[in-house]
């Protein structure tokens, strides 16, 4: 599995961010300069699927058959950024990404509280597997996502000044397949391109381990004991991750199956998640207010 990437030079133009209505609008912007590496042989479309409800659980809109990874910025108004920022990577088993429960909607609650969201639309299995090779592990699945987690983080940090971001606040949320994508950004090689903080949210790896390096960066984990997707996997890596010395803060709740991104649940601790998070960033100095 890659766990690597050079930074590559980013040669897009940044388009503007404005203000209106009180809030910042949204701009996209590719991660890569001309197409991913990797990728130069693709040839699909990206499929787009809005207000998708799926076992009377409303998902948003989905995407498919990803060619080119952006990150869209959510900026927090001047008055209330805190100098954090977060990229969001979403779920969806690295066959589909789940934009708006896993990403936009987590980007906006973020933006309220001050800190800084960017919702990482990464590349995909192809659905059809032409031009990839058939049976791909879960794994192999998600080379190509990684590469664009640990490359969105390095975007980030290299615009950490124009966008008023402190470039040693910067980490990575990731739910399902998305906190695999987190987890390994985390555990990378080379310490210069990890996150700051990592949040795995009912995701890690979910068929092999990696290689748990000493001291990493502070880690927050959250699942429900009700689930049967990613519980088992979470379990796994935080045991690995407290054998190697680290103390990742860890949240089970009694409920909340795999998914609870967006719940409203009455009754279900697990609809707090994102509270909590923020709570834990406070408390391990991750976010300052501003002055």
């Amino acid at each position: 599995m890659l766990r690597s990437t050079a930074v590559a030079r980013i040669g897009f133009v940044l388009a503007g961010l404005f203000v209106c209505g009180g809030a910042r609008a949204q701009t996209t912007i590719n991660i890569w300069p001309g197409v991913a590496p990797g990728s130069e042989h693709w040839n699909w479309k990206e499929k787009v699927f809005h207000d998708v409800v799926n076992d009377g659980q409303h998902l948003g809109t989905i995407i498919d058959d990803v060619v080119t990874p952006t990150l869209t910025i959510y900026l927090p108004n001047p008055g209330k950024a805190t100098g954090t920022a977060v990229v969001i990577a979403p779920g969806g088993a690295c066959i589909a990404l789940t934009m708006d429960i896993e990403g936009a909607d987590v980007a906006r609650r973020l933006q309220q509280k001050g800190i800084a969201a960017f919702v990482l639309k990464y590349r995909l299995k192809h659905k059809l597997v032409q031009g990839m090779p058939k049976n791909l592990s879960e794994d192999e699945a998600c080379q190509w996502g990684i590469a664009d987690a640990v490359q969105a983080l390095s975007v980030v940090r290299r615009h950490a000044g124009q966008w008023h971001l402190s470039p040693h606040r910067i980490g990575i949320i990731g739910f399902s397949a998305g906190g695999m994508l987190a987890s390994e950004a985390l555990v990378q090689e080379n310490p210069a391109l990890r996150p700051d903080f990592a949040a795995l949210i009912y995701g890690a790896p979910f068929e092999s381990m990696p290689a748990i390096p000493a001291r990493l960066p502070p880690v927050f984990m959250a699942w429900a004991q009700d689930d049967n997707t990613a519980g088992y996997a979470m379990v796994r890596f935080y045991k690995a991750l407290m054998k190697a010395g680290d103390k990742p803060e860890a949240h089970i709740y009694h409920m909340g199956g795999h998914g609870f991104a967006s719940s409203t649940r009455p009754g279900s601790t697990s609809a707090h998640w994102l509270q909590e998070f923020v709570w834990w960033l406070k408390a391990k100095g991750l976010v300052h207010k501003p002055d």
